[in-house]
């Protein structure tokens, strides 16, 4: 038994005649009457009943006629489901990120993909640079907006440089370096600084420590926490100066963020595995390379 019997059986049950029916599905009538009685022998028992003038539906017939409605209906609504999915306008996508350099960005992006694929449900993973990297690469998620990693040549991935950060100096407002537009990084060889933990952003650690080494002096870190939101309430306490990419604040009335000179910078990047995109994930790939044309980003 396929689809063909039940489509067929189908016609003949709501024409109550084999004529009509072989009319409405342009076969032969007598390939018709095969697939019928080829239908009442896989399921054992006669569905329609039939003589020279009448065709009647038996008990059994009525009841197969509605299962077929609902079963061809299902399945018909699966294949839309299946395209709608091959054009990226069904799914779901799992994306990755880091807070602070997204957070302006993000949000307006996500409004217009969903606008545009509307049926694709959107998971969100707020994570560390090394985590989104890892979980990406493992499958777990479709794409990441993340910083680079020393490993990422290792994890095999594609990735879009969508903007770069200079670094800068986070100092409380009544600081006297906040009064000064750009601040040379030997003006921290002095000072405790606070920078984010190795483990959580060896990329970002990294760079502030070459950024000092080429200024010859070798950084005293007071501390160096897990999360760019603790470097800043270390800063409000006055334990020291923080190291962060400029995207941390946009404003506040408490804290300042000083460039820092020479400009020393990390990227935003876009990773992905390639060749394992579904339409989803694709179609939000393409949609921030645009707005990256556009310079949105």
């Amino acid at each position: 038994m396929d689809l063909r019997h039940l489509r067929y059986y189908q016609a003949v049950a709501e024409e109550l005649s084999f004529s009509k029916a072989a009319r409405r599905l342009r076969i032969a009538q007598p390939a018709l009457s095969r697939a019928v009685q080829e239908l009442e022998r896989h399921v054992g028992t006669v569905l329609i009943s039939r003589n020279r003038r009448t065709v009647q539906l038996t008990p059994a017939g009525a009841v197969m006629l509605h299962e077929i409605g609902l079963l061809l209906e299902r399945i018909e609504d699966s294949l839309r489901r299946v395209r709608r999915t091959a054009n990226g306008e069904e799914g779901e996508l799992r994306l990755g990120y880091i807070g602070p350099p997204t957070r302006d960005f993000l949000g307006p992006l996500l409004k217009e993909y969903r606008e545009t694929f509307p049926r694709v449900t959107v998971i969100l993973e707020e994570r560390t640079p090394e985590r989104v990297w890892e979980m990406v690469s493992s499958g777990r998620l479709s794409i990441g907006l993340t910083r680079p990693v020393l490993a990422h040549e290792a994890l095999g991935l594609r990735s879009q440089v969508l903007r770069d950060e200079r670094f800068c100096a986070a100092v409380p407002v009544s600081h006297p370096f906040a009064k000064k537009a750009t601040l040379p990084w030997q003006s921290l060889a002095n000072e405790p600084v606070i920078v984010l933990a190795r483990r959580e952003g060896a990329s970002s650690h990294d760079a502030i420590l070459a950024a000092c080494q080429q200024a010859k002096f070798t950084p005293r870190l007071a501390h160096t926490p897990s999360l760019i939101g603790t470097i800043l309430q270390y800063v409000e306490a006055g334990a020291g100066i923080g190291i962060v990419p400029e995207s941390t604040i946009r404003s506040s009335t408490t804290m300042k963020l000083v460039p820092l000179t020479p400009r020393h910078s990390i990227p935003l990047v876009m990773v992905w595995k390639e060749g394992e995109l579904d339409p989803a994930a694709l179609g939000f790939r393409d949609l921030t390379k645009r707005w990256l044309k556009d310079q949105r980003l």
